[in-house]
C-alpha cells in the first residue's frame, strides 16, 4: 500500500511537467494514428505516453541503443489501446526488448504432427507475465502507416490485454458476465469462419495468422480494428462492435469526421 501511493505521488509529479517537444514531434512523425484523434484523446495518450516510458525498463539487443524516439515510438501505438480502459499501464510488462528487425525467436515450433522445428524468425513476442520483444523496424514502419491491417505493437500488447487475466485465450477481462457470453459466441464464430476461409485458401479482410489460436485471432482483429476500421465495420460488423464495446472506442467514426490534430 505505502509503494502504491509511493506511486501514484510519482505519476502526478511526472505528469504535471510540460510534455517534451521532442516527443510530441516524435509523435507526429512516428505515429500516425494519433492525427486521427481529438484534442483530449491526445491528451490522455501523452499521459500514458509518459508514464510507459518512464516505468518500463527499455533494452536494446545486439548493438541496438534505445533511445527516445524509439520508446516514445513504441509507448504512442501502445497507448492507442489503453485510451478509454480501465488500466495500470501494462502492470504485468516490466520490460520492452527491441531487436534491430526481425530475430530468432527462443522456442521450438511444434506442429500439430508432433514435428519439431528451430526456432523460427519472428518480429515481435508477448511473454505472459514477462517482457515484449519488437523489432523496432517493424514497430516503426507500424506506427508510420496506419492503415495497411498490419501493426506489430498493436498485436503484441493486445496479447498482453487478453493476458491480464492470467490466460491466453482471445478473451480480455470484461465487465459483465453478458459481455463475456456476447463476446465468445461473435469470436468463436469470426475465429472459424477466418479458419475455413484460410484452409481453402479465400481472400480474407483479417489477416489469416489469426487463424492460429483464439489469441492469435484476436490479436490480429485488435490490428484490423485500429488499422482498418470502415472495413472491419463493413465486412464484419458483430466483430466490430464487440470490439468497439471492449475498447469503448470507435475508430471508424473517426475517419468519417476526418479530424487531423496537431
Amino acid at each position: 500500500m505505502i509503494f502504491s501511493w509511493f506511486r501514484k505521488r510519482r505519476r502526478r509529479k511526472l505528469l504535471a511537467e510540460p510534455f517534451p517537444d521532442d516527443w510530441q514531434a516524435v509523435i507526429k512523425r512516428n505515429v500516425n494514428h494519433v492525427a486521427q484523434l481529438d484534442e483530449a484523446e491526445q491528451a490522455v495518450l501523452r499521459d500514458i505516453v509518459r508514464i510507459l516510458v518512464h516505468e518500463k525498463t527499455w533494452i536494446g539487443v545486439g548493438d541496438l541503443t534505445v533511445t527516445d524516439e524509439m520508446k516514445v515510438t513504441v509507448a504512442a501505438q501502445a497507448a492507442l489501446l489503453l485510451l478509454r480502459l480501465e488500466h495500470d499501464y501494462f502492470p504485468q510488462t516490466s520490460e520492452i526488448i527491441l531487436h534491430p528487425t526481425d530475430y530468432r525467436a527462443l522456442h521450438e515450433r511444434h506442429r500439430a504432427n508432433g514435428i519439431v522445428d528451430g526456432p523460427p524468425q519472428v518480429l515481435g513476442q508477448a511473454y505472459y507475465r514477462g517482457p515484449v520483444l519488437l523489432s523496432w523496424a517493424s514497430a516503426l514502419a507500424g506506427g508510420r502507416n496506419e492503415d495497411d491491417g498490419r501493426n506489430l505493437v498493436l498485436h503484441e500488447f493486445a496479447h498482453k490485454l487478453d493476458m491480464a487475466d492470467d490466460l491466453s485465450d482471445g478473451t480480455p477481462q470484461l465487465q459483465r458476465r453478458e459481455q463475456y457470453k456476447h463476446w465468445i459466441a461473435v469470436m468463436s464464430r469470426e475465429f472459424n469462419e477466418l479458419r475455413d476461409k484460410t484452409e481453402r485458401r479465400k481472400a480474407t479482410l483479417l489477416d489469416k495468422y489469426g487463424s492460429t489460436n483464439e489469441a492469435e485471432f484476436f490479436a490480429c482483429a485488435v490490428e484490423c480494428f485500429f488499422e482498418k476500421p470502415k472495413q472491419l465495420r463493413e465486412n464484419h460488423p458483430d466483430l466490430y462492435d464487440v470490439l468497439k464495446e471492449y475498447f469503448h472506442q470507435d475508430p471508424a467514426q473517426r475517419r468519417n469526421q476526418g479530424f487531423v490534430g496537431g
